[in-house]
């Protein structure tokens, strides 16, 4: 158990360990962090203060959908077509073009004008200092930008340039010609002067919010457009429900200009409104304009029966009648009211034939039977049934077209439903005429009991029923005209504005200006980490603990810092820095290694030149010879023979000699010349034969001899990654060392040789040599964690702790931020 719970802290250890690891990797490149987060800042500094703000308003509407509430036109029965229009309809009417297009056609937004501000334009919606008349009949370049320069305060410079512009016509809404491919114009006006050319045609005048102390200065733009490219321009708002459960729409629009947007959905929905409205109102109107017509043929028709009366009762002097035509009058009155009634709506019955047969495709101009006071109730609901069906369709067309199966069976119906409204008109207007018929023939009948009466009385009779006839029927057109006023009076809208958007509420939406800099912070932070991390994950040299701990098992006893010194003899000639004391750091760990044996044999190699080997062994060397110890160095790179340059010796006699018997082992023996108890054995003359020489019984015989003359042997031996001469001397030797340089040993190579030696059963240990501690290796801290040879953290060599102690410990002006953020750990 107490194990376990070992290996648990181990574990949390070597965590913390790693992130300790990446953070001082990251610190390494804190002038990477430094430039690209201000960078970063600065361009979002630029971003938020060169976009043009854009700002968002929004009004509310209240989509109307409850039944149970009475529509004031159903009580005089005209308001049939009222139905209730769920939501997405609605949201499908705002976004239309037609209302768009409806609405920006009651603004003033032909013209726009801006001011330029350097590196933005800033639009000027009632706010410029000047206004353009121009005559919308006459056809006006749309798209073009004109420029606008102060000369002084009557004169102004006017410069135009275009490319693939066209002329519209504001009156006609429509455009003139094709495209104008190229236009570059310009020239001096005065205010209020015509700027008349073959483009535009209008006036510039100055306003009451002309300043000439800022205006003079500024430069100003405008542009005529079309009423096809601004509903594009504004159809751009959104529209949602304020939640799941109601029908309140809130819509919302973005614009760099908070009044231009404001006036524009205060428009939008005022339209909206009025749409609604004017389709319940259609009926109403229409009703109107048939009876105004059906008025203006009977008011003719009653003049002349009124002439007719008078004038009899002039030249006859008679008055009234007596009581035997009174009461024939009474008859005769009351079948004229019963035949002027079936008269208007046999009218009706036959005008609702022919629009029906006429239009079968719209009800634009569709009477309502209960508006001419039709109480018949099948005729009323196939009436209402098809106003139903038309409104539903129109609904459809929103999101539909005419071959959607929706559509083509809301056809079908529409027209089954006029086909039955034909066929049960033809039959009214039949009983119509036989009522007629019935009529006509009982006052003929009361007409012929008329001849018994006096001649006066008998034709006074006549003038009388003929003007009643007509004035019974105005009479009843003037109130079914009433009715129908009264009804269209009424009428509300079925939906309702909760909140106008106003200027105070818009909210500046862009440029998010504390969100950029959060980005721009993350951005500027992200860059430099993807960076390292990218530049760590392509990069094949070794540069850290991890790196080496990965392909091998081998324990790591040494960590050679980096030497800033002009000599390789380090150890000698600067026994005091701290490059000396990681030599002998190394040495002791090797002590452990060989438990305390007085004599040892090291050699050293590695995969590849430029490792540091024969600096290594010189120096290794060195710091023997320093614990006073008798100690050799021995030159086995016969290939490239290097250590006679750093002591000065001479190379014509060495190793070489002797394995071919050529000199004895102590003519091939040199003093170092720099130490009492270090001697140096040069590799000689280069051999065609290293490797066999190597292998010879001669080489045995030397290693025996010299192991009993020296306490230490140290060798120094070709790359074992291109050469076997370091695997043929490892069975003299007590402790392999394998050279690993920071930032140049390949990884893959150092792996496939390093499971080679593993493979091979032979004993390696690891030393990581030239460690830049501004590289951040390890853990950024000492030489990194022990391998379990008892040197522990290490003593924090050039990072403050025990600051002082080595001579290469000087204070530095121009230390880096990342070495004195180590100091600070």
């Amino acid at each position: 158990m107490a194990i376990e719970n070992f290996d648990g802290i181990q574990a949390q250890q070597e965590e913390t360990i790693d992130i300790k690891a990446l953070f001082f990797k990251f610190v390494r490149y804190w002038y990477l962090f430094a430039i690209t987060i201000f960078a970063a800042v600065a361009l979002a500094f630029l971003f938020n203060k060169y976009t043009n703000p854009v700002f968002e308003v929004s009004t509310t509407v209240l989509v109307m959908d409850d039944k149970s509430v009475m529509d004031p036109s159903s009580l005089i029965g005209i308001g049939l077509s009222n139905t209730a229009q769920n939501v997405e309809n609605e949201i499908g009417k705002l976004t239309s073009f037609s209302l768009t297009y409806r609405t920006i056609q009651n603004l003033d937004f032909e013209v726009s004008y801006y001011v330029d501000e350097g590196l933005i334009n800033r639009e000027l919606y009632q706010a410029a200092p000047f206004e353009i008349i121009f005559d919308s009949t006459v056809p006006q370049v749309v798209g073009l930008k004109y420029t606008l320069s102060f000369l002084n305060k009557n004169e102004f410079r006017l410069d135009a340039e275009g490319e693939l512009v066209k002329l519209y016509n504001f009156s006609t809404q429509k455009f003139e010609g094709g495209p104008i491919e190229k236009i570059k114009w310009g020239n001096t006006f005065r205010f209020g002067e015509e700027v008349s050319n073959k483009y535009n045609n209008f006036k510039i005048i100055l306003n009451d919010r002309f300043n000439p102390e800022e205006d003079l200065s500024n430069t100003f733009e405008f542009i005529f457009k079309d009423y096809y490219s601004l509903p594009e321009q504004f159809r751009g708002f959104e529209i949602e429900p304020i939640n799941r459960e109601a029908s309140i729409l809130q819509i919302k629009f973005k614009s760099n200009n908070t009044k231009k947007a404001v006036n524009f959905l205060n428009m939008l929905t005022g339209v909206y409104l009025t749409q609604s409205l004017e389709k319940k109102n259609q009926i109403a109107d229409n009703t109107i304009r048939f009876i105004n017509n059906q008025l203006g043929v009977i008011r003719d028709t009653l003049e002349s029966a009124e002439m007719n009366l008078q004038n009899f009762q002039s030249s006859r002097e008679v008055m009234d009648l007596d009581f035997q035509a009174q009461q024939l009058y009474e008859y005769l009155s009351d079948l004229e009211k019963q035949k002027a009634e079936l008269i208007i709506k046999s009218k009706y019955y036959q005008n609702l034939k022919n629009y029906i047969k006429k239009n079968s495709l719209k009800i634009d101009e569709l009477v309502a039977p209960s508006a001419m006071g039709i109480d018949d109730p099948v005729l009323n609901a196939l009436v209402g049934e098809l106003i139903n069906l038309y409104n539903e369709k129109a609904n459809s067309m929103l999101f539909s077209t005419e071959k959607s199966p929706k559509v083509i069976g809301l056809n079908s119906n529409i027209r089954s439903t006029q086909n039955a409204i034909l066929e049960n008109v033809t039959n009214i207007i039949v009983n119509s005429d036989q009522a007629i018929q019935d009529i006509n023939k009982r006052i003929s009948d009361l007409t012929d009991k008329a001849s018994n009466m006096p001649v006066t009385q008998r034709e006074l009779v006549n003038f009388k029923r003929k003007f009643d006839l007509s004035n019974n029927i105005y009479t009843y057109l003037l109130e079914k005209r009433s009715e129908a006023q009264i009804t269209k009076a009424s009428n509300l809208p079925d939906n309702e504005v909760i909140d106008v958007a106003r200027n105070e509420l818009g909210n500046q939406v862009l440029p998010k200006k504390s969100l950029n800099y959060l980005i721009a912070l993350i951005l500027g932070m992200a860059f430099p980490v993807v960076y390292v991390l990218g530049k760590d994950y392509f990069n094949d040299a070794i540069m850290e603990k991890s790196d080496v701990e990965k392909y091998t098992r081998f324990p790591i006893i040494g960590q050679l810092l980096h030497s800033n010194k002009d000599t390789q003899l380090v150890v000698l000639e600067s026994p005091k820095s701290s490059v000396s004391e990681s030599f002998r750091q190394l040495r002791t760990n090797i002590q452990f290694l060989t438990k305390g044996n007085e004599k040892t044999c090291v050699m050293v190699t590695a995969d590849m030149v430029s490792a540091g080997k024969t600096f290594v062994s010189m120096n290794l060397a060195s710091i023997y010879a320093q614990y006073g110890r008798k100690t050799v160095l021995l030159g086995f790179d016969l290939r490239k023979p290097k250590i006679y340059q750093d002591f000065g010796l001479s190379n014509n006699i060495g190793l070489t000699n002797y394995l071919i018997n050529k000199a004895t082992i102590d003519e091939i023996i040199q003093p170092s010349g720099k130490m009492e108890h270090l001697d140096i054995i040069m590799a000689g003359p280069v051999p065609p034969n290293p490797a066999e020489l190597i292998a010879s019984d001669r080489n045995t015989r030397l290693f025996k001899e010299l192991k009993e003359r020296y306490d230490y042997i140290v060798i120094d031996t070709p790359p074992a990654g291109l050469v076997t001469d370091a695997y043929l001397l490892m069975e003299h030797t007590d402790v392999n060392i394998y050279l690993v340089r920071q930032a140049l040993t390949n990884k893959k190579v150092f792996g496939a040789i390093i499971k080679d030696i593993e493979d091979r059963g032979l004993k390696m240990n690891i030393v990581v040599n030239d460690i830049n501690l501004s590289a951040g290796y390890g853990y950024g801290y000492g030489y990194g964690y022990g391998y379990g040879y008892g040197y522990g953290y290490g003593y924090g060599y050039g990072y403050g702790y025990g600051y002082g102690y080595y001579t290469d410990d000087k204070p530095d002006k121009k230390k880096s931020f990342a070495k004195r953020l180590f100091n600070k750990v």
